[in-house]
């Protein structure tokens, strides 16, 4: 079984300081998270980034000073940029703007899905366009598969050329509106991935805990952070830091090893 590669995903597009404080908004606050997660072990970087109003967005300025500052402080980390920013159009141009910097890996969702307000939009021409962007700029995609259909198409994709192997895969677990965060559907999803595939899991919300456990046990990868849960238990705040240590908890106590970024890079793929 490989080391446990943890990504952390400090905010996304939905939380906000109002849910919890401790929510990084601000470049310097993202890149603060990063990097004291960084040193309690995380190994990957999920970066989102938020406009002077605090909206999602994928302006590529804010990316390019998140990603320029992560390098001046020397954070070694698996540099993850998502293309999956709120805040303007469902075209290359907008969605994958940010993919010509210094990023080693970006997410990529194979299919549309249901948020819990929104669609989670992403048409065949977009998804092909985006690929192509990311191996264009030497970027490994990371399938964002929110239900097993999505799994299929990034099989398809794999078939027609559009995708390169080995594929790794963010199963994304307990979104309302898309896939339950059950053992059961973990373990469906698991077994649906393409063979030689490297995965993680994120749990959303309450199912984290029992999710992200379930990955570990099972040789897969997991990731935490402000993105995805919000409290470390009923009426109790979370951290970014505090979600990283309390994975790498969970993992001493089952007997697996975390890895290092570049033992990470290894499996990965990433050169």
């Amino acid at each position: 079984m490989d080391k446990l590669i943890i990504t952390i995903a400090p905010t996304g597009n939905v939380p906000t300081k109002a849910m919890n404080p401790s929510v990084p908004i601000t470049v310097d606050e993202i890149v603060k998270d990063i990097k004291a997660c960084h040193e309690r072990g995380a190994a990957v970087a999920h970066i989102h980034v938020r406009d002077a109003q605090g909206q999602p967005t994928s302006d590529r300025t804010l990316f390019k000073e998140v990603l320029d500052r992560l390098d001046q402080e020397r954070v070694d980390i698996i540099k993850q940029v998502s293309t999956g920013a709120r805040g303007g159009d469902n075209t290359v141009a907008w969605r994958g703007q940010m993919l010509d910097l210094n990023a080693h890996m970006a997410s990529l969702s194979t299919g549309s899905s249901n948020f819990p307000s929104a669609v989670n939009a992403n048409a065949p021409d977009l998804i092909n366009a985006l690929a192509v962007k990311m191996y264009a700029h030497g970027i490994k995609p990371e399938i964002e598969a929110f239900d097993v259909a999505m799994i299929s198409n990034a099989k398809q994709l794999l078939k027609k050329g559009v995708l390169k192997g080995p594929l790794h895969f963010n199963l994304v677990m307990n979104v309302p509106g898309s896939i339950e965060g059950t053992t059961k559907n973990l373990l469906f999803m698991v077994e649906s991935l393409p063979q030689g595939s490297t995965w993680t899991v994120s749990g959303i919300g309450r199912s984290q805990v029992t999710m992200l456990t379930m990955a570990i046990l099972m040789g897969g990868h997991v990731r935490t952070g402000l993105e995805d849960v919000l409290e470390l238990e009923r009426g109790i705040p979370a951290t970014n830091p505090l979600l990283v240590e309390r994975i790498i908890k969970i993992a001493k106590a089952v007997g697996r090893e975390i890895a290092s970024v570049e033992e990470a890079k290894r499996i990965l793929g990433i050169m």
